[in-house]
């Protein structure tokens, strides 16, 4: 996948992985993140119940989910597990706060939980419920 912007296809396989994991352990914030200083964009989970002892069990979870998902616009090795206590996670946290509603928040060229960001894409929490068709 090349690193132009993120597009809706990649949003919405985030979301379904997002809305999988959280089934195996709450999601606290999740959001997709370009570093500065960085070539990719990284799709981050963020858990109170991740940490240092269950990090392992954690991706290989993420892995299952994604191979049963099998999106071609998701790499699992594009998805990075963060403790809920994470400075990251708590600016998502804060942003949700602030943003309130059903609506996804885009942040680009600024510091986010202390790191130099080019873009983050940070989905609602909670997820509105999802779409289903009839």
């Amino acid at each position: 996948m090349d690193q132009g912007p993120l597009v809706i296809e990649e949003i919405d396989a985030g979301e379904r992985l997002v809305r999988a994991f959280d089934e195996y352990e709450p999601v606290k914030a999740a959001f997709w993140l370009k570093a500065s200083d960085e070539e990719q964009r990284y799709l981050y989970l963020a858990s109170d119940g991740i940490d240092d002892t269950n990090f392992d069990v954690a991706y290989g979870e993420v892995l299952r989910l994604a191979n049963q998902m099998r999106s071609p616009y998701l790499d699992p090795f594009r998805v990075k597990l963060i403790s809920g206590q994470d400075p990251l996670a708590q600016s998502a946290v804060d942003i949700n706060r602030r943003f309130r509603g059903p609506i996804a928040t885009r942040f680009g060229g600024k510091s986010f939980g202390g790191l130099s960001v080019d873009d983050v894409y940070i989905y609602p929490s909670p997820l509105p419920a999802a779409a289903t068709s009839t």
